[in-house]
């Protein structure tokens, strides 16, 4: 199976194509300003020291999905102006982590419509530690919401108990595009958050509909693009790796649970050794998947 197209290696390439280098130097380093690049049909990507931002744009205005952090609002406006002229309409939040909703106040002026799932809404709104700042306004309850803009279908979708129990990606189906947050990061290991209902089979339920509804290209060089919440541009090859790494570490844990060994023990016998030199730190992806699985023995497996 080949390799996908990652930023790594094609973003110099794709900036040159589309004269979509960014302007907006001056508001942030050059080691950290967001970087934008076209990825195909109506969106394009924002790359970022705090994530992916995904940007669609028409006749109807600018859709962003996520908004980084607050320091990093004028470069992100900055970068914008370079593809329209047209105001700001929506930002779709991923998650309620502060690296996918922190710019959400410094972006929005009247007219802005910020979505996510109620959990999410929910979440940022408790009153410990404090209300978060940009606090949506348009939640969604339901498996999916779909509405129309800039010319194609938009679908946000509910990724359950995945990250976290407030995921969303959200498919652009002309554009064919993903954009799926913490719930795809081909640069680590998933971040997965017991505490805020995030678990191993959710992610792999994820990771399986992204697969579901992405169609690639002859030799799996093309088609649907997949934007993830942090790390490279990525493609379904990319998705079906990770998607298997996950599979493969989570049956060895759940190995070691079926003979009754203690975390620790897990911890020692390197169940993601394999995968580490390309994933990084596997201590905490190891706890989790291990707490979790603990917390749902009997859960569904897929694959």
């Amino acid at each position: 199976m080949a390799k996908s197209v990652c930023v790594a290696v094609a973003s110099a390439a794709i900036v040159a194509a589309f004269g979509l280098v960014a302007h907006g130097q001056t508001q942030a380093s050059g080691a950290t300003a967001p970087r934008l690049f076209a990825v195909q049909g109506n969106v394009s990507m924002l790359m970022g020291p705090s994530g992916n931002v995904a940007v669609q744009t028409g006749k109807d205005g600018v859709l962003l999905v996520d908004s980084m952090s607050e320091a990093l609002a004028p470069a992100i406006t900055a970068q914008l102006r370079t593809v329209s002229t047209l105001p700001l309409r929506y930002i779709i939040n991923t998650s309620a982590d502060a690296d996918h909703t922190g710019g959400n106040a410094a972006l929005t002026v009247r007219g802005v419509t910020v979505m996510a799932h109620e959990a999410v809404v929910n979440r940022m709104a408790r009153p410990t530690p404090g209300r978060q700042p940009g606090l949506p306004d348009s939640e969604y309850f339901t498996p999916t919401k779909d509405f129309y803009f800039n010319g194609e279908p938009v679908f946000v979708i509910h990724a359950p108990n995945a990250h976290t129990d407030g995921d969303s990606m959200v498919l652009f189906r002309r554009s064919d595009v993903l954009s799926v947050g913490d719930v795809f990061t081909p640069d680590r290991y998933p971040v997965i958050d017991l505490e805020r209902g995030g678990s191993v089979q959710g992610m792999l339920d994820a990771l399986n509909t992204i697969l579901r509804l992405a169609v690639p290209e002859r030799l799996q060089d093309g088609g649907t693009r997949v934007i993830p919440g942090h790390g490279r541009l990525c493609n379904e090859a990319d998705v079906v790796e990770y998607r298997d790494m996950l599979t493969i570490v989570r049956d060895r844990i759940q190995d070691g649970i079926s003979k009754g060994m203690t975390l620790d023990q897990v911890k020692a016998a390197k169940p993601t050794l394999d995968y580490d030199g390309q994933y990084g730190n596997a201590v905490p992806f190891i706890e989790a998947v291990y707490n979790s699985l603990r917390q749902r023995p009997t859960q569904r497996r897929s694959s």
